[in-house]
């Protein structure tokens, strides 16, 4: 028998290629509101939180993002209109990675609609319930079908229970929700106030400083008499 029958012929082996890193897409091309409405509280929500939150590095407010929760599965995405976590440092974030961060949310809020209504009370509210998202507040403000249009929701060792308290608050923001005609108002009991966005505050100071300035035109015009 030939020696080249016996001895096998060496089979090269194939060059090592390294997996592919899996990509977590930024966008999923949507808007990121469905009404002008809808828009509005969110950009007053998270301006008006940030703005809250400024002096504190370890609190994070976001809203619209994608945030992923389960690594390696790019599928497993949700992205909460507004969202507060306590215990991470700010920052811009293209997503969010639960396993990066180390934690999700504590505070959610959904501005919802007839539209999403089943996500949101449905898919989304399991969701946030298995991330350990201590609240979770719906407000419909355009009153499609959420009566009242402003519900929360804290998590116990049993799961989501109904906050029935009022008025609404959230224990781990320490501020009030309150439902004004159609717009959700963030308020300080602390202070009585409510939460401006910088815009606000910008306008607010503007007016008082034009009615301190009124003030001093006619006490000197008194004065002068």
């Amino acid at each position: 028998m030939a020696l080249a029958k016996i001895i096998p012929k060496h089979r090269e082996q194939p060059p090592f290629v390294p997996p592919s890193p899996i990509y977590y897409p930024e966008s999923d091309g949507e808007p990121m509101a469905e009404t002008d409405t809808h828009r509005n509280l969110m950009i007053y929500l998270i301006e008006a939180l940030t703005d809250h939150y400024r002096d504190d590095p370890q609190v994070y407010v976001a809203g619209n993002l994608f945030m992923y929760y389960a690594e390696g599965d790019p599928a497993s995405v949700v992205a909460p209109d507004v969202f507060v976590t306590f215990g991470i440092p700010k920052g811009n974030r293209r997503v969010y990675k639960v396993w990066e961060e180390g934690k999700g949310p504590d505070v959610v809020v959904e501005l919802t609609s007839k539209g999403t209504m089943w996500k949101d009370r449905g898919a989304k509210k399991g969701i946030y319930e298995a991330l350990g998202v201590t609240e979770y507040f719906l407000y419909d403000p355009l009153r499609e079908y959420l009566s009242p249009p402003l519900q929360g929701y804290r998590l116990t060792g049993d799961g989501y229970r109904r906050m029935e308290e009022q008025p609404l608050v959230s224990r781990m923001l320490g501020l009030e929700l309150r439902d004004e005609e159609g717009f959700l108002r963030l308020y300080d009991p602390r202070t009585g106030g409510k939460l401006l966005t910088p815009l606000e505050a910008q306008a607010a100071r503007r007016q008082a400083e034009a009615e301190l300035e009124r003030l001093r035109t006619e006490l000197a015009a008194l004065r002068g008499k």
